[in-house]
């Protein structure tokens, strides 16, 4: 995918956010380009949300924060939540 590609894809994902979040400006959205955590922090600041309930109003939108899905993958683990059994040190 080309720079241009990318450009276009944030503007139209940026006219998207803008609807659906109004309270962003301009500023705050050039801020974000590439930079989920800050939209995300952006997004928790002006409407008081969960940093769940904007992501996944951004999932909704087609828009995947980096690494979020390894994090709920890590989070499943520690809370024993693994598709997969694991076998425990004492039980070798």
């Amino acid at each position: 995918m080309n720079k241009d590609t990318v450009k276009g894809d944030w503007k139209q994902f940026s006219g998207s956010i803008k609807q659906k979040w109004g309270k962003l400006t301009d500023d705050d959205l050039l801020r974000a380009k590439g930079d989920g955590e800050y939209l995300v922090g952006k997004v928790q600041e002006q409407y008081g949300l969960t940093k769940d309930k904007v992501t996944e109003g951004l999932r909704e939108l087609g828009y995947e924060l980096r690494g979020t899905q390894r994090r709920a993958e890590a989070a499943d683990r520690r809370a024993g939540l693994d598709d997969e059994p694991t076998e425990r040190s004492s039980e070798r």
